[in-house]
């Protein structure tokens, strides 16, 4: 399966590894070349990557491309300021390009309970994982 990782870029290390682990079951996973200056830096220097990143390098358009020859995301929903299973408004709406392409959503833990957004991740239909790929076909 082609399958485009995605998530908060707090956790790119973690998302690296999830990546990993996808290509040793054969998967044809990818991430975004946006994800790489991310892998070291402290949560501070992500977020002034990110907000760079937001307001010169087009992100938004260059996801929307980066997903046209997929099967499926995964949605690396991690802890993030206290909030267990975060997933943040880039991520909901990059999992909304998924589902206008017909994509699967895999959510790689349980929906986040955040009331704004709750109903909309389950109307898609994701795929929970409970942290195991195994279940990803």
């Amino acid at each position: 399966m082609r399958i485009g990782i995605i998530g908060s870029m707090q956790s790119t290390e973690k998302t690296y590894e999830i990546y990993d682990e996808l290509k040793k079951q054969n998967h044809d996973s990818y991430l975004t070349d946006l994800a790489e200056p991310f892998i070291g830096r402290t949560d501070e220097e992500k977020e002034r990557i990110k907000i760079y990143q937001k307001n010169n390098l087009g992100v938004i358009k260059k996801f929307w491309n980066f997903m046209q020859d997929r099967n499926a995301v995964l949605v690396v929903n991690l802890t993030r300021k206290e909030i267990e299973n975060y997933i943040g408004s880039d991520t909901f709406l990059e999992a909304g390009f998924a589902c206008i392409l017909n994509q699967k959503i895999f959510l790689y833990d349980l929906v986040p309970e955040i009331d704004l957004y709750k109903t909309e991740i389950v109307a898609v239909q994701s795929i929970i994982l409970n942290e195991d790929l195994i279940k990803i076909k």
